[in-house]
């Protein structure tokens, strides 16, 4: 089966931040090595598949952005030497939990410590894709016209408004808006959300930090995503709305458009049709980012 990936990706520092602690990878792992992330990558996806991922990096003298260095190469370089024989939820499980162990182990230098980042990873593996979250960096799927948000916030707020305590409108203005509720490499181990979908021709992935999310609306994203053109006209226009509106944080996104020999969306399946959760994540204390 041939399945082709036209993708592209682009990090700013923001207007406030002094530093960039994001950090994101788009690889194919045919050869193991990272696309250079200022040029519009298309290939075909091989055995291996091909990887994206966005990770936001907390902790201060500059530890956020060796934090979320770390998981983004430890995530590439683990499925790179992995096993094509194992099972794709398996590899990206795996290659997820040694991240976080990565940045642990790290954490043990001096400044770094409680330095953590958070991970969001899509792994896509012939006709399908396979999706990694911890913490309340996100991806979406538009399809069809239509937006879905693939992940689900790992943040304090999203638990008040998932526990009916709080309105989405309140969570956007709320001071606590910089919790989350776990984050890579804070301790030992980790809980992983993750989810596998099934591909659709055209199908066109975002994955961003919570510094792009936050600054508009999925309908937004949308918009800009079917009026944009190729995926780095994309980002560079969503980066350029997130800028406008104040840049208060780093902002990191990856666009990345799927074509090949996919089932067309046809009408009536919705996106979460074609959705399904293998696990999901179940809340801990949370944590200050």
């Amino acid at each position: 089966m041939i399945v082709k990936l036209t993708v592209a990706g682009r990090t700013e520092v923001g207007l406030v931040r002094r530093s960039n602690e994001d950090a994101f990878l788009i690889a194919n792992l045919r050869d193991g090595l990272p696309v250079a992330p200022s040029h519009l990558a298309r290939f075909e996806i091989g055995p291996r598949g091909a990887l994206l991922a966005v990770s936001d990096g907390m902790g201060g003298n500059q530890a956020g952005e060796v934090a979320s260095a770390i998981v983004i190469e430890s995530l590439r370089r683990s499925l790179s030497e992995a096993s094509e024989r194992d099972a794709s939820d398996v590899l990206l499980e795996r290659a997820v939990l040694r991240a976080n162990r990565d940045v642990w182990e790290a954490g043990h230098a001096p400044g770094r410590e409680n330095m953590g980042a958070t991970l969001t990873a899509v792994y896509v593996r012939d006709k399908t894709a396979y999706l990694a979250e911890v913490g309340d960096s996100r991806a979406y799927l538009v399809r069809g016209g239509h937006i879905k948000q693939m992940t689900h916030d790992q943040s304090y707020v999203q638990l008040m408004i998932d526990s009916g305590v709080m309105s989405t409108e309140e969570a956007k203005r709320s001071e606590l808006n910089s919790v989350i509720l776990q984050a890579m490499g804070l301790k030992e181990s980790v809980q992983i959300a993750l989810g596998r979908i099934e591909l659709r021709e055209s199908d066109c992935f975002v994955l961003c930090s919570d510094g792009l999310s936050s600054s508009m609306s999925a309908d937004e994203m949308r918009r800009i995503v079917l009026t944009s053109g190729s995926p780095d006209a994309v980002c560079g226009k969503l980066v350029q709305l997130a800028m406008q509106r104040g840049g208060g944080d780093n902002i990191t996104v990856i666009v990345a458009g799927i074509r090949g020999e996919l089932r067309a969306a046809v009408a009536g399946e919705r996106i979460s049709d074609t959705l399904l959760t293998i696990r999901e994540f179940q809340p801990r204390p949370p944590t200050r980012v």
